[in-house]
């Protein structure tokens, strides 16, 4: 079976977040976008939006499983297959307290979301886990969330993580109305204001910038250009002599930024009121990394103990990490599992380098967002559960 999706267009992401914070909030928000995208994509008879709500009771356990696949196509292209992302969502446990299970979580995400409560701003847990996303170098972007709460405020939350986290934060949007009158937010790239309409916020209006906001839009877009233009040599010299970089430039300079570790753009919104998810969801594709925007892993080969590197690709030798071993009520133990090299076939039989044991792969699973699917291979980036491994424990080399 060829793979469906370039490697190019995976991003294997989680949501990491202060507890309280609304991490479970915008992670249900991102499913719910990205599934319904998919249901409107394909409409069977008679899935409308209301029966999807419905199965939410349901998605309550996936949410919680510990990888979820999901797709998304940025505003602005067409709704095709081409245009498509594979996001896979890694759950990332709440609590952070130094456990091996964080570490863990981080170092099969290649990029992370990191949530903050627009009230209270940086929290002593988020600076933990924004350390220990530096450890392992994870590129990222922000969200303050709860904009529509009494005592938000954007302009605050953004100077706690320029105080306590990173200079390097670069705001894209800005909120519309404060606290309960928090109507929408200002995208300083395209120069836009969006309204996110329908039951759900799934309609996203474009319009004018209101006139009361044109002045503060321009000086946060100023801001904004000054940032990124400093991170690309070529865009800098545009900027000096006077002309304007176009939205594309801006994007291309940022994407490397971000890859680079050198700037974190940051979004606002509020996921319970749905405003402002699907402006992340177009970042995540944008600017976080696929597998192959990162350095090869590096490993120790069992038969010479010598280091090697195995790069993102199928044509490589098949390498990968169980993260994360669930029980599931319907098919036993699951061991979820990141592929970072070469391909593999339901049925064949790996090495547990861990263990120095053979194990054979029975069925392999991928989770949807209402849904298990059963594919018969994975292939380098994947994320998926396997059933059936006996000895292998979270953290074990395959």
């Amino acid at each position: 079976m060829p793979r469906l999706y370039p490697i190019d267009r995976y991003r294997d992401i989680g949501v990491i977040a202060h507890i309280d914070a609304g991490k479970t909030t915008v992670s249900e928000r991102i499913l719910f976008y990205t599934g319904m995208a998919h249901k409107i994509g394909e409409v069977h008879e008679g899935t409308t939006i209301m029966d999807w709500m419905e199965q939410e009771r349901e998605r309550g356990i996936t949410i919680t499983s510990a990888a979820t696949t999901c797709f998304w196509t940025p505003r602005g292209l067409p709704h095709e297959k081409k245009n498509e992302y594979r996001l896979n969502l890694i759950d990332t446990p709440g609590h952070i307290d130094f456990t091996a299970e964080v570490q863990r979580s981080l170092r099969v995400l290649d990029g992370a979301v990191v949530v903050f409560d627009g009230v209270s701003g940086v929290e002593p847990q988020s600076e933990t886990v924004w350390r220990q996303a530096d450890k392992f170098k994870v590129p990222r972007i922000c969200f303050i969330n709860k904009m529509d709460r009494m005592g938000a405020s954007f302009e605050n939350g953004l100077e706690s993580i320029y105080q306590k986290l990173t200079p390097n934060a670069v705001a894209m949007q800005i909120p519309i109305g404060k606290e309960e009158n928090f109507a929408g937010v200002i995208d300083l790239l395209l120069m836009k204001a969006l309204r996110f309409e329908g039951d759900f916020g799934q309609n996203i209006k474009e319009e004018p910038i209101p006139e009361d906001l044109k002045e503060e839009a321009e000086e946060w877009r100023k801001k904004m250009v000054e940032k990124i233009s400093a991170e690309d040599d070529k865009l800098l010299e545009k900027y000096l002599a006077g002309s304007e970089p176009s939205a594309d430039e801006l994007r291309a300079a940022l994407r490397q930024a971000v890859l680079n570790y050198k700037l974190v753009p940051v979004f606002c919104g509020s996921a319970l009121k749905n405003k402002g998810v699907q402006p992340v969801l177009d970042a995540v594709c944008y600017y976080l990394p696929s597998p192959v925007d990162l350095p090869p892993v590096k490993g120790i080969d069992p038969k010479t103990g010598k280091e090697i590197e195995r790069k993102a690709d199928d044509a490589e030798s098949f390498a990968a990490l169980a993260f994360k071993i669930a029980a599931d009520p319907y098919v036993g133990t699951l061991t979820f599992f990141r592929v970072y090299s070469g391909t593999l076939a339901a049925g064949s039989y790996v090495l547990n380098i861990s263990t120095g044991e053979k194990e054979r792969i029975g069925r392999i699973l991928r989770m949807h967002a209402d849904e298990r699917e059963e594919v018969t291979e994975v292939y380098a980036g994947d994320i998926a559960a396997t059933v059936g491994l006996k000895n292998t424990k979270t953290g074990n080399t395959l």
